[in-house]
């Protein structure tokens, strides 16, 4: 049985192609929202609840792993999503946590890719894609108003992760005062850990500057690109290629 809710997410505005399914899939507090050629809610319900249940039962043998809010020792003999997260929280300075999101939903993506080709899948804001055609995939600083702005991505870029943090959108812990961050890398788990990080040193508008040196850095680490938003203005590293919406 697919565990479905009504919840209503203003941001999951979808640019789904003729043929494509668009479909959602809530496992607990994680709320998938899905575009692919097939309709597959049943089995990508099982296998996230099995990704839940792992993650849970490491944390039941480490339970600093659901609260830490610095990286934790590496774990060579742990599950796949495990290993992701503890390594982009290394690299970001972050708890493993601030890569959930961005590490299931790439595995989603992984698992079923062959399956279905084409396939999006959005969690909370961090997305995994891959795609043989171009997707736009919107940027919403401000709730209270209509995308304007889109983050163009090619065939060539796929596979990818976009994943966004904020301090005024959402439910998960941010440390700035950022409007929003939006990056862009291979990898979802570290996306995700390098838009918290980032959002996190993102106090005032002074300290974009600062913010995008340190994404720089991160390139080096598998960072490709990032949009932040801060007070009013806007500030972009690496590969980013921004287009209005209609």
């Amino acid at each position: 049985m697919i565990l479905r809710t009504e919840t209503y997410r203003a941001y999951r505005t979808t640019y789904a192609q003729d043929r494509e399914h668009v479909f959602q899939v809530v496992v607990e507090q994680t709320d998938l929202c899905i575009i692919c050629n097939q309709d597959v809610r049943e089995p990508i319900f099982d296998h996230v609840h099995g990704l839940r249940g792992r993650i849970m039962a490491y944390a039941e043998l480490h339970p600093a792993f659901l609260r830490s809010l610095v990286p934790l020792p590496l774990e060579s003999n742990g599950p796949r999503i495990i290993a992701a997260m503890l390594e982009a929280a290394q690299v970001m300075q972050v708890g493993p946590m601030a890569a959930v999101a961005g590490a299931i939903a790439q595995d989603v993506a992984d698992t079923f890719g062959p399956q279905c080709g084409d396939i999006l899948v959005e969690n909370g804001g961090d997305i995994f894609i891959r795609s043989s055609i171009p997707r736009t995939i919107g940027l919403l600083p401000d709730p209270n108003n209509e995308m304007t702005l889109g983050l163009a991505l090619k065939p060539e870029d796929f596979p990818c992760a976009v994943c966004a943090s904020s301090a005024s959108i959402g439910h998960s812990l941010s440390l700035g005062r950022g409007d929003l961050v939006v990056t862009r890398a291979r990898s979802g788990a570290l996306a995700d850990a390098a838009a918290t990080r980032l959002c996190n040193e993102l106090q005032t508008r002074q300290d974009l500057r600062r913010v995008l040196a340190l994404a720089e850095d991160f390139s080096t680490q598998g960072l490709l690109g990032v949009v932040a938003q801060c007070q009013g203005q806007i500030g972009i590293r690496g590969k980013v290629e921004l287009v209005g919406l209609q």
